[in-house]
């Protein structure tokens, strides 16, 4: 008998730890993430750092594309977009709710072999050539780009896909819209770059963590970045150079030295106000997230913008 009442407190107490043991120890919880190119680093880097703080989340992160991120975020396909453009206003009336977390840049490309590398280096192009070459086309070849006898053909290059780097590229050319670049459509940041680097006479543009090598922090192998001629006066000046490295290109983010666009503020969005774990993480990229910025290549947003981003997500 005394075995038998032994044996059913063990058994009650074994039952009643596994109950506590499930209480105490919370599910594991994905926070999904799609979209832009230019955010992927970056959001790979936030969600290993987060993970540490905190074991039992998990994510979910892939590119495709600023266009593929909003259209996951408002089907409710994913937790968080990456949307690496403006927001619409027929997008926030269809419940896009939208926090800027950094900020990078589009920079044009050219492949280290172009037959005008050297004026190019030094020249650099103004950014009516640009819209010569990617709206107008009335500028073909690379001669008529520098002003030399060069008969070899620009063959330009864009992105087919719906992207935040398209969209700013072409507003910096003129407030038009990625459907206005001309050229050949190639899918996806890294695509558009291998383009560029198999074509010696190719043209194109990329986010600067897909144009600058993070390891080297020099611009992608078989890749120049075209200097754009800012000031107008057909040559690049010492205050307009600053693309060896992809520590210079940032900083001059930073100061305001590289316009903006084709610097741009690079957002996360959710359908409607986010709440819960989705909530904290965006928190946690505005405030203790900020110090893996630089690192990674980006910018870190003036003060008064992270500020007016805690408040939307409080």
């Amino acid at each position: 008998m005394k075995i038998k009442i032994i044996a059913t407190i063990l058994i009650t107490i074994f039952i009643m730890a596994s109950v506590s043991g499930c209480v105490d120890s919370p599910k594991t919880e994905t926070i999904s993430v799609s979209g832009a190119f230019a955010m992927y680093p970056m959001m790979l880097k936030w969600g290993e750092e987060y993970q540490k703080l905190h074991p039992k989340v998990k994510f979910d992160i892939s590119a495709g594309g600023a266009g593929k991120g909003m259209a996951d975020a408002l089907g409710g396909l994913v937790d968080i977009g990456m949307v690496s453009r403006e927001i619409t206003p027929a997008e926030v009336e269809k419940d896009a709710y939208w926090i800027a977390v950094t900020k990078d840049a589009v920079v044009p490309t050219v492949n280290k072999n172009n037959p005008v590398l050297s004026e190019l280096k030094a020249n650099g192009l103004k950014r009516d050539v640009f819209e010569m070459i990617y709206i107008n086309e009335t500028i073909t070849t690379w001669g008529q780009a520098t002003g030399t006898g060069v008969t070899d053909r620009i063959n330009v290059y864009t992105r087919s896909d719906a992207a935040g780097a398209p969209e700013t590229w072409a507003k910096y050319l003129g407030n038009y819209h990625q459907e206005d670049l001309r050229g050949v459509g190639v899918n996806a940041d890294p695509g558009l770059a291998e383009a560029v680097r198999q074509d010696k006479l190719g043209i194109g543009y990329n986010n600067i963590n897909f144009a600058y090598d993070p390891n080297t922090r020099k611009p992608v192998e078989g890749i120049e970045i075209i200097p754009i001629d800012l000031n107008g006066n057909g040559n690049i000046d010492p205050d307009e150079n600053f693309y060896g490295t992809l520590d210079e290109i940032v900083e001059a983010i930073g100061t305001g030295k590289y316009p903006s666009p084709p610097a741009r503020d690079l957002n996360l969005v959710t359908k409607g106000k986010p709440s819960g774990i989705v909530q904290d993480f965006i928190k946690w990229t505005l405030t203790e997230g900020q110090q893996y910025i630089p690192e990674q290549g980006y910018i870190i947003l003036p003060r008064g913008i992270i500020n007016e981003g805690l408040k939307k997500v409080e």
